[in-house]
């Protein structure tokens, strides 16, 4: 049996993982986005099912000072005596913090703060009772990975920081973890940054603070300069089956668009992993991810297939959706009115870095049908509400409905940077379905109204919304949304939400 990379597709990155039993758990980053760091379950590795978020209030993810690519950044996920921890970085709030719970799909502890600074931390429960926390950060001693050990009742840093590796010598040294392993403590990093340099290098020592010896075929994985689909594989974390085999998670992309471009974010990559002779291990095929591998030999489970179309029906919101940052109080309703999904939109808009109405999923598929039902009549200038395919503040694209000159329009707007640009039409009253189909290289809008049918609004190209133009370390959403400008707001009422992924998997 094989397996198609990757195994979580869409904006699915920093993965790190934790095995109680038969049980697979796995986390990811992110950033602005609320509720925070979503865990996902497996018996097989392959397929994986959201089963929760570890970060579900205001209190546990502050999010009030986020600017894009801000937030939370890098977690690890570990299991220890019946409890899972969680440990990663607000760098937009408190800093480096770890919760826990002995039900992964939540409620999880409220924050407990860990004093030493940096990003992606990292825990190790060592034989003896004593936990090792790592962080990357610059500090006395120079920047690498820096350890110290805490009380995990309190967080409270029981030593001060040390210096433990700097790495091999490639940008950032970063995203640490250690791991006990036949007597030895394994360090393994990210370096080259999260881009087409990333690579995933290890040492090794008797002691957790070192001295650490680099092994001598590093990087143990890496796709740079390769004739591949898949490229900046990096930020791993190791995790050994129950029937003794080894395995790798890992981010990364897949380009679609020449010069190299990627849309849909850092996602997460699933690879065996073999041991030398001498001990140590090598990721992957030679070090490298491919699209398709040989599967765990472990008993598949295969998850039911999500729904194409939410109808809003339940008084929740399905975990698939998200919002940007802390949601204003009022701004979303799924009582209002019965079986639809309301927004309320007000001053804020999606060219600043603040909490727009707006509920979104990740675009996870090169191609899809997305849609939506929306009953709107906006009356009031500024005020606008339909579907966003949204990167950052500068970077998003817009089908809504708006007014002008006391009409209602349709339109279609591309905002790159400080360039703008619409396509205006006008769109008779009454509930209409706005539609986007997403394709490898163009994003497709049209309205369709029972008065006049469909109307086709223009495209814009994803390479506009990928990471190598629009920046930052996050992928496109498609979200509804609403604002009121400055303005007074008419409810946006959805009646359902297509998402049909139409990408064919290769194997």
């Amino acid at each position: 049996m094989q397996y198609t990379n990757p195994v979580i597709p869409g904006f699915h990155p920093d993965p790190s993982i934790c095995r109680a039993g038969d049980e697979y758990y796995l986390v990811t980053s992110t950033f602005e986005y609320y509720p925070g760091v979503p865990i996902f379950h497996s018996r097989d590795l392959v397929h994986w099912r959201q089963i929760g978020h570890c970060l579900t209030t205001a209190g546990q993810l502050p999010l009030e000072n986020a600017g894009s690519s801000g937030g939370i950044y890098a977690p690890t996920l570990r299991y220890h005596n019946g409890w899972f921890y969680m440990v990663t970085t607000n760098v937009s709030g408190m800093g480096n913090f770890f919760v826990k719970t002995q039900n992964p799909e939540g409620p999880w502890s409220q924050p407990y703060p860990v004093a030493q600074s940096g990003i992606d931390p990292s825990l190790l429960f060592d034989e003896d009772g004593r936990v090792y926390f790592q962080s990357a950060r610059d500090g006395e001693q120079g920047n690498g990975i820096y350890q110290c050990e805490i009380d995990i009742e309190t967080g409270c840093m029981l030593t001060e920081s040390m210096l433990i590796w700097k790495g091999t010598g490639g940008a950032h040294p970063e995203a640490p973890h250690v791991y006990r392993i036949n007597g030895w403590y394994y360090l393994m990093i990210a370096e080259g940054g999260t881009e087409y340099g990333h690579m995933e290098t290890i040492a090794r020592s008797r002691q957790p603070y070192g001295p650490y010896e680099a092994c001598p075929h590093n990087p143990i994985l890496s796709n740079r300069s390769m004739h591949s689909s898949i490229h900046a594989t990096g930020h791993a974390d190791l995790i050994e089956a129950q029937d003794g085999s080894w395995w790798a998670v890992c981010l990364g992309i897949r380009p679609v668009s020449y010069p190299m471009g990627h849309h849909l974010g850092r996602e997460t990559f699933l690879a065996p992993v073999t041991w030398t002779a001498e001990g140590w291990p090598v990721i992957g095929s030679g070090g490298h991810i491919e699209p398709v591998m040989d599967s765990p030999l472990l008993p598949e489970v295969c998850w039911p297939v999500k729904p194409v179309r939410d109808h809003f029906d339940d008084n929740w919101l399905g975990l698939d959706w998200t919002f940007l940052r802390n949601p204003a109080e009022g701004s979303w309703s799924l009582e209002e009115r019965p079986g639809h999904l309301v927004l309320h939109g007000h001053e804020a808009t999606l060219n600043e870095a603040a909490a727009p109405a707006f509920v979104g999923r990740r675009l996870s598929h090169f191609t899809a049908n997305i849609a939506a039902a929306l009953d709107y009549e906006p009356q009031h200038e500024g005020e606008e509400a339909g579907l966003t395919v949204y990167k950052n503040e500068r970077h998003h694209y817009e089908l809504v409905l708006r007014t002008a000159n006391g009409r209602r329009v349709a339109v279609f707007r591309r905002t790159v940077g400080s360039l703008r640009v619409e396509h205006v039409e006008e769109c008779p009253a009454g509930p209409v379905i706005l539609r986007i189909k997403a394709l490898p290289g163009s994003i497709e809008a049209s309205v369709q109204s029972p008065e006049s049918g469909v109307t086709e609004l223009g495209s814009g190209e994803t390479h506009h919304l990928s990471t190598e133009i629009s920046g930052g370390f996050t992928g496109v959403f498609v979200a509804m949304y609403a604002t009121s400008g400055s303005g007074l707001a008419t409810p946006a009422a959805y009646d359902w939400f297509d998402y049909e992924p139409l990408d064919q998997p290769a194997v």
